[in-house]
């Protein structure tokens, strides 16, 4: 996989020279409220970045870099990829509050949808995210994913508690009218 960049931000494969500016970004325990992992030691995020290095058959990690700060922010990342489905998730999303409201998460997902609909093609790009996150929902539905329904009890969070996972998705069909409504209103402030 490449780099794939717009005038905001850069998605770069993750890396193992990218633990300090990983590390950086993921120090602020807000981030990880929702999350399955918490980066906020440094042997984790090497550990973090070893996982995504091993998994490349089927994820794919991405560094999120914004081009106006010339750092890493957050990370993102395409997991269960299959190409005998033409199928792919985004997912794993993560950035430093700082980034929070700003158009950058936006931007992320809109490149990662048109890299996945016109340069993979695949059938379905599917987001997940769990039943308590009712900012992530939110913004899953402001792009036009689909809510396809709740996994029951799909997960344990890392604190032991158990999440209801809410599955969306964008399927090909639909990409026209998805891309038309990011280009049109949710990346007009770019």
């Amino acid at each position: 996989m490449k780099p794939i960049e717009n005038n905001l931000i850069q998605l770069i494969p993750m890396d193992t020279e990218q633990v300090d500016g990983i590390f950086a970004a993921a120090h602020d325990e807000r981030i990880w409220t929702h999350m399955s992992v918490n980066l906020m030691e440094k042997e984790r995020v090497i550990q973090y970045v070893q996982d995504a290095l091993q998994t490349r058959a089927t994820d794919f990690a991405y560094v999120i870099v914004s081009k106006a700060d010339k750092k890493i922010i957050g990370a993102t990342w395409l997991l269960d990829i299959s190409k005998e489905h033409k199928r792919v998730e985004i997912g794993s999303t993560w950035l430093n509050p700082h980034y929070w409201r700003s158009h950058i998460n936006t931007n992320c997902k809109y490149l990662l949808l048109k890299y996945c609909f016109e340069e993979l093609h695949v059938n379905r790009v599917q987001i997940k995210t769990g039943h308590e996150n009712f900012r992530s929902q939110a913004a899953i539905e402001r792009i036009g994913a689909v809510k396809e329904g709740i996994l029951r009890n799909h997960m344990i969070r890392k604190e032991g508690i158990i999440r209801h996972t809410v599955m969306y998705s964008i399927i090909k069909e639909e990409w026209d009218q998805v891309k038309k409504r990011f280009e049109n209103k949710l990346l007009s402030n770019r």
